[in-house]
């Protein structure tokens, strides 16, 4: 089963594909979305589901293919949920955005925050099979830790653990990542309903 990714974005097709080996799963071929399609789909949803949902729309309509789209960020409670559906856009790069977030939460108490990731599969016929949520919940640091990762990474610290995100191992963020609970709930919807082997 041939299932493709709506997004041009490596670091995900990769971590798509490395959390779909952690937990076993055969018998699906995960492909980023070929480059030279038009590919550019108008993010305008208020949420992180309805912005997956209209990736994996347009993902279905360039490929005619099953199609898996994700949508993520980070939400903060001291900055009533900011940067939100808007983290990848926040700023101009990544750094940018760390150092934007810490600067805004610089006279903040409340550090708690979420990575949340929306997931949705779509049929070659362009119909909705299912969606998914995924958070994971733990609070900004002050200062940026770790190699690992991408994005926020460096200043997200993992609930229940001393670790950023960066500064775990690419197995230890994929069995407990936002985009890893959302994808465990696509995986096991696709062995039940559609008989691949577990």
């Amino acid at each position: 089963m041939k299932i493709i990714i709506a997004t041009q974005n490596p670091h995900k097709v990769e971590e798509i594909k490395e959390i779909a080996k952690l937990f076993n799963i055969t018998g699906v071929e995960f492909s980023p979305i070929d480059k030279s399609l038009n590919f550019n789909p108008i993010e305008n949803g208020t949420t992180f589901e309805e912005n997956s949902i209209i990736k994996a729309k347009e993902a279905n309509k360039l490929t005619k293919e099953y199609t898996l789209a994700d949508d993520s960020g980070l939400c903060t409670e001291g900055l009533n949920g900011a940067p939100g559906i808007h983290s990848a856009r926040y700023a101009d790069s990544p750094q940018k955005r760390i150092d934007k977030l810490l600067a805004n939460l610089k006279d903040s108490k409340n550090r708690k925050a979420k990575f949340v990731c929306a997931m949705t599969l779509i049929s070659p016929k362009g119909e909705i099979l299912f969606k998914s949520i995924g958070e994971c919940k733990g609070e900004i640091s002050y200062t940026q830790s770790g190699t690992h990762g991408f994005g926020y990474d460096p200043i997200f610290i993992v609930e229940n653990t001393q670790k950023t995100m960066a500064d775990m191992t690419e197995e230890e963020k994929n069995r407990l990542s936002h985009r890893s609970l959302a994808l465990q709930k696509v995986f096991n919807y696709i062995q039940q309903e559609m008989n691949l082997p577990k």
